[in-house]
C-alpha cells in the first residue's frame, strides 16, 4: 500500500511542476546561487561545454567585416 501511494505522489509532484513548470524555472534563475549551481553542474558536461564553447567563439559569417 505504501508503494502505491509513494508513486502516487510522484505522480502528482510530477503533474504539479510541468503544470507550473515556467513558474518553476524563474524561481531557479530568480536566485543567484541555484543560477550559478545550475549554470556550474551543465557546463561540467564535456560534450555541453563544447558546443557552448564553439556556438560563442566560432568565426561565423560576420568576421572579416568592418
Amino acid at each position: 500500500m505504501s508503494r502505491l501511494l509513494s508513486i502516487f505522489m510522484i505522480g502528482l509532484g510530477t503533474y504539479f511542476a510541468y503544470h507550473n513548470r515556467y513558474r518553476l524555472i524563474n524561481v531557479i534563475f530568480g536566485n543567484v546561487f541555484l543560477r550559478k549551481l545550475l549554470v556550474t553542474s551543465i557546463m561540467s558536461f564535456p560534450l555541453v561545454r563544447d558546443r557552448m564553447m564553439s556556438s560563442v567563439f566560432s568565426s561565423g559569417p560576420s568576421e572579416g567585416r568592418q
